[in-house]
C-alpha cells in the first residue's frame, strides 16, 4: 500500500513533510514529488493517471492560492484525494486555499483537512489503507492510545502542580 504524497511547489515542502513524517512513523510507505496543476499540467494528468497502477491507494495534495491542484488530481482518478489548503506567500490568509479545495462540486470529493494540517492528511490516509490492513489498524489505535496517555499525563501533572 503507498500513498501519494504532491504539492503545488517546492516551497509548500516544510508544510507537507508533517505528512511524510507520520506515515514514516506508522510504517506507510510514500512517493512524494512537485505537480502543479498550474505549471506543469501534463505532469499532474500522467502522475493521476498512472497512481494506481504505480500502486497507489490515497493521493494527499497540498496547494497554495488558488489551490486547484486537489481537485484536478481527483477528477483525473477514482483514487481518495485529501487536500491540503497550505498558506502561501500569496495567500489571502490562507482562505482562498481553503475555499478552493473544499469547495468541490458534486461527484468530485475531495476530503479537506485544516490549513497547513499535513499531518492530519497523513493520518486519514493512514486510517483509509488501515480498514484493510489490520496491521496498521493497530499501529493507528497504539498511535491514539498515546495521544490520550500524552494527555491524561499532563492533566495529572497539572492537577498535582508539577507544571
Amino acid at each position: 500500500m503507498k500513498v501519494g504524497i504532491i504539492m503545488g511547489s517546492k516551497s509548500d515542502l516544510p508544510v507537507m513533510q508533517d505528512a511524510a513524517d507520520i506515515l514514516s512513523d506508522l510504517g506507510v510507505e510514500y512517493e512524494i514529488t512537485v505537480v502543479s496543476a498550474h505549471r506543469t499540467p501534463e505532469r499532474m494528468f500522467n502522475y493521476a493517471k498512472t497512481a494506481e497502477e504505480r500502486g497507489l491507494k490515497v493521493i494527499i495534495a497540498g496547494a497554495g492560492g488558488a489551490a486547484h491542484l486537489p481537485g484536478m488530481i481527483a477528477s483525473l482518478t477514482h483514487l481518495p484525494v485529501i487536500g491540503v489548503p497550505v498558506k502561501s506567500s500569496n495567500s489571502i490568509d490562507g482562505w482562498d486555499s481553503i475555499l478552493s479545495i473544499l469547495q468541490m462540486p458534486n461527484g468530485i470529493p475531495v476530503a479537506t483537512v485544516a490549513l497547513n494540517a499535513s499531518k492530519n492528511a497523513g493520518l486519514l490516509a493512514a486510517q483509509i489503507l488501515g480498514t484493510s490492513d489490520e496491521a496498521l489498524g493497530s499501529r493507528l489505535k497504539a498511535f491514539k492510545e498515546d495521544l490520550k496517555k500524552k494527555i491524561e499525563d499532563t492533566a495529572r501533572e497539572m492537577e498535582s502542580g508539577t507544571i
